[in-house]
């Protein structure tokens, strides 16, 4: 059998990921770049930094693929918006998208699919609703608390926080409130499959 990326022993395994060959999670990985950028396409203009759905995106990646494979998902998406491919909010991509306002919280992205992922497999997610949420939640304060340093660097510590922190802060809850109740029910999906 090919060497797979992420361990074999896992909890929450719902696309069985941990038992797929190394070509089935490069593939999985090129999907996940794709929903990473159709995600960033569903956003809000704001200035200096427009609402989106990636978090949500990003942490359900990590969640789903496991903290490995979820921040390599992240980080093969963010090189290919180095690359210049139009893979980030508004279709932008390239260089200047990791030096201007939004640098900190695209730095943040494999961090917080990581630390999402991780939770997951210590058993904060499915039937742990109360649990996922604050995960999830959790992951979205570590990227406004990272985005919004860099923002505060660039353009003062008030502004950054009035600007990049807290208008996302109830989208954060929203999200990670969404990607909670969809877990729980894929946990229960997969719970109701397993009994028959």
């Amino acid at each position: 059998m090919t060497t797979i990326l992420v361990p074999a022993v896992r909890g929450f395994d719902p696309l069985g990921i941990s038992g797929r060959s190394l070509p089935v999670q490069a593939a999985l990985l090129l999907f996940g770049t794709g929903v990473l950028a159709l995600a960033s396409q569903i956003s809000v203009p704001m200035v200096p930094v427009p609402i989106t759905m990636q978090t949500f995106a990003i942490t359900m990646i990590g969640v789903l693929y496991g903290w490995r494979l979820g921040a390599l998902t992240v980080l093969a998406w963010l090189g290919e918006a180095i690359m210049g491919l139009p893979v980030l909010a508004g279709g932008s991509g390239g260089l200047a998208s990791f030096v201007g306002p939004t640098a900190g919280y695209l730095v943040s992205f494999p961090i917080i699919a990581a630390l999402a992922g991780y939770l997951a497999e210590q058993g904060c997610t499915g039937e742990r609703v109360v649990k996922s949420f604050l995960a999830h939640l959790s992951a979205n304060m570590l990227c406004l608390a990272i985005g919004g340093a860099w923002l505060g660097y660039l353009i003062g510590a008030e502004k950054g926080l009035a600007l990049g922190v807290t208008p996302f802060v109830l989208g954060a809850v929203l999200k990670s409130a969404l990607a909670a109740a969809l877990l729980l029910a894929l946990a229960r999906r997969q719970t109701s499959k397993l009994d028959l």
